[in-house]
């Protein structure tokens, strides 16, 4: 039986690239977001997790649910599959990076093999919808 981790992410465009951040000591980037608490819902759990990653506030109204994608788990033993809802969203301020967050940045689909593998399946996702470039 594989475990699940279950997380949360943001779809944030801006000029048709993809927001991402990088975890201090890792080379690998995310899209932003992370883990479920119990009985959290989708929306608090990812206005919870952006605000302590990059000090910005989610626009709750602007939350719309995109998909969930699995995929086994960056730099987890195999069979650890990470579950990821996402939700296009927007918010207000300007990105910090807080906590284990290094930086943040935009990528087009030509980055995508700086991603994890989940976000490798969304990056393709968004390249066939024409979302990113």
């Amino acid at each position: 039986m594989s475990k699940i981790i279950d997380k949360v992410a943001l779809i944030h465009i801006e000029n048709k690239k993809i927001l991402m951040t990088l975890s201090k000591g890792k080379d690998t980037y995310y899209f932003p977001g992370g883990k479920r608490e119990a009985n959290e819902s989708d929306s608090s759990c990812l206005k919870r997790e952006i605000e302590e990653e990059l000090s910005v506030d989610l626009i709750e109204d602007s939350l719309i649910p995109f998909g969930t994608y699995e995929a086994q788990a960056h730099g987890k033993d195999e069979g650890i599959i990470v579950k990821m809802t996402c939700l296009l969203g927007d918010f207000t301020g300007t990105p910090v990076p807080n906590n284990e967050i290094a930086e943040y940045t935009y990528f087009s689909y030509i980055d995508k093999d700086k991603a994890s593998a989940v976000d490798q399946l969304i990056f393709e996702d968004l390249k066939k919808k024409g979302m990113i470039d």
